[in-house]
């Protein structure tokens, strides 16, 4: 028989290494370091288009909007709310390679999280914040939608409204809340069966808000199939130039705008209605 030496596993990786150069050893070690960091939480977060809502219609079996003592009127259309996906924030962490890759995806966008949430807030701090800023914007949706169809001589005495979406949080739905609303208390089908996206906050007078994301806001719309999309005048500075191919923008400031476009677009009118603009800027003097 032939005599078989039998080394270590051990031993082997020793003998391994001391065959190697000190350059090629610092390599590794770096190469294993940077492996390291890229699977470290990071201090950035990272935005993408998130989903999209039909307010006229159901989330998880149950209305979105769900109208009770008055009669509702169903359309054929939808008003699509939107949404952003958010990661890097407090109970949603992010990590270093997760970052990195966002920064080659056009339809990402990284950002330091203090620019984001406040510098410590907790992830329970973070929740509450959001849930009740959902709430609130519910809240003035109802009151919005009828106090419009007041002036439009719509009996809303006694009705009650209750709002339910899964995981969706913060006041950027107002508007599309309101209008869904108005959508299901009055028997024009104002859609006209087309599929209308939108974003802005709302105040129980009707104002439109600004509010942030708007760009990937605009890509999930289109990606839901979205033809039109209702803008807030305070981000019409981001929309132009950003508008996806098939998409038209329109700029509203009040929720009488708003309604009215609706109306228009379902009637296939849509052509003048007024599109975002950037602002101009005017030169003065001290």
């Amino acid at each position: 028989m032939h005599g078989m030496s039998h080394t270590s596993l051990p031993s082997r990786i020793v003998w391994y290494f001391r065959a190697r150069s000190p350059r090629y050893l610092a390599g590794l070690i770096a190469v294993a370091l940077c492996l390291v960091v890229l699977c470290l939480p990071s201090a950035y977060s990272v935005e993408m288009p998130g989903p999209t809502q039909n307010v006229l219609g159901s989330s998880s079996g149950k209305q979105v909007i769900a109208v009770s003592n008055a009669r509702v009127y169903h359309g054929k259309g939808k008003l699509l709310l939107t949404t952003v996906n958010a990661s890097g924030l407090p109970g949603y962490p992010v990590t270093n390679a997760e970052v990195l890759w966002a920064l080659f995806d056009p339809h990402a966008i990284v950002m330091p999280r203090e620019v984001v949430v406040p510098t410590g807030q907790t992830a329970e701090e973070y929740e509450s914040e959001s849930a009740k800023e959902m709430k609130d914007s519910q809240s003035a949706a109802v009151k919005a939608a009828k106090n419009m169809l007041r002036k439009r001589g719509v009996d809303v005495s006694g009705v009650k409204v209750r709002m339910h979406v899964d995981d969706i949080g913060g006041p950027s739905a107002g508007m599309m809340y309101t209008l869904g609303l108005i959508d299901k208390l009055t028997p024009q089908d104002e859609t006209g069966g087309k599929t209308i996206a939108g974003t802005g906050t709302i105040d129980a007078k009707g104002k439109v808000g600004e509010i942030g994301g708007i760009r990937l806001k605009m890509i999930g719309a289109k990606r839901d199939g979205a033809t039109w999309f209702l803008a807030p005048k305070g981000n019409c500075d981001e929309v132009v130039g950003h508008v996806p191919a098939g998409m038209r923008d329109v700029a509203v400031s009040t929720i009488d705008e708003a309604y009215d476009a609706v109306v228009a677009i379902g009637k296939g009118k849509g052509a003048s209605l007024p599109h975002c603009t950037a602002a101009r800027s005017v030169k003065g003097t001290e």
